[in-house]
């Protein structure tokens, strides 16, 4: 299969293009910097600077992973608009490259996140829940719908609202090992805020799931089926380092720091994977502790 990637350099991106060369699939990727993508993904992964250069290349596939980082910068009136634009102009290219096809992909998987349903407090989440109205929600939300156009040219879609991708050497545990590690970890406010998570590895299947499942399309949770709350995480995370995590960041130390992002950090939802358990996906990484368990041990192996 002929897989056109976007986003194809970043956490996620790296590894599933690895999975997909070698399974032998055709890879082509988008990328501002082709010279510096040709220096991370697999020697034979064609590589252009806009989408519409592989109008002609008879792709397949899409996987949309394209998007500016999300808690990088405070989120000013001009960064929120960075936010939104660097998600939905390359999203609405790649249906501009699904209807000036010969022959359109048969299928776009397309990247949303965990924060399409805002804050939900204790609830628990699936597919089906309303989304509470805040400015994550309003991304997320215009992000999909860019993607639902390829529908109208035959185009299966499925959405994926991710929640936290855990692995070694980059994602949410490169900010938080080093001050774990030095005992100067802790929960955020009160930490009763849900952090919905994912291995990366599970995050990258369920990708190749959604590609060949011409059954699937809509929106699906790409979280483990245990999500935790801030407290458990950060106390689950300090044992498998053997550390403390006894210094916790106020909530409103946070709010003045960040602004409107310190929401990322104190609000959440306990999303769970209701409609990839229920067509047949199964997580090789279930539970936290087991995640963490893997990814530590593999880094101690690296070092």
């Amino acid at each position: 299969m002929h897989v056109l990637m976007t986003g194809g350099t970043g956490f996620v991106g790296r590894r599933l293009a690895e999975r997909l060369a070698a399974a032998g699939h055709t890879l082509s990727v988008v990328s501002r910097d082709p010279e510096a993508a040709a220096r991370v993904l697999p020697s034979a992964t064609a590589i252009r600077s806009r989408v519409l250069d592989f109008r002609d290349a008879g792709v397949e596939a899409i996987v949309n992973l394209a998007g500016e980082p999300i808690a990088d910068k405070r989120w000013s009136a001009a960064q929120k608009r960075r936010l939104v634009d660097s998600r939905v102009t390359i999203t609405r290219e790649l249906v501009t490259l699904c209807r000036s096809a010969d022959t359109p992909p048969r299928v776009m998987v397309s990247g949303s996140a965990m924060g399409y349903y805002g804050a939900q407090g204790e609830r628990v989440v699936d597919e089906d829940t309303p989304p509470h109205d805040e400015f994550a929600h309003r991304l997320c939300a215009e992000w999909e719908a860019a993607a639902r156009e390829a529908e109208s040219t035959g185009v299966r879609v499925a959405l994926l609202r991710t929640g936290l991708v855990l692995d070694a050497g980059g994602g949410t545990l490169a900010k938080m090992l080093p001050p774990f590690r030095l005992g100067l970890g802790g929960r955020f406010g009160d930490g009763r805020q849900f952090m919905p998570w994912i291995h990366r590895e599970d995050h990258v299947r369920s990708i190749e799931f959604l590609l060949a499942r011409d059954d699937l399309d809509g929106p699906f949770n790409a979280s483990a089926p245990h999500p935790v709350t801030n407290a458990e995480f950060t106390r689950t995370l300090a044992q498998r380092l053997h550390r403390p995590a006894l210094l916790p960041v106020p909530g409103r130390l946070l709010e003045l720091a960040l602004g409107e992002m310190a929401r990322l950090l104190l609000t959440g939802a306990d999303m769970r994977p209701r409609r990839l358990l229920d067509a047949g996906f199964r997580f090789d990484y279930e539970t936290l502790d087991a995640a963490l368990a893997a990814i530590l041990s593999r880094g101690k192996r690296r070092d």
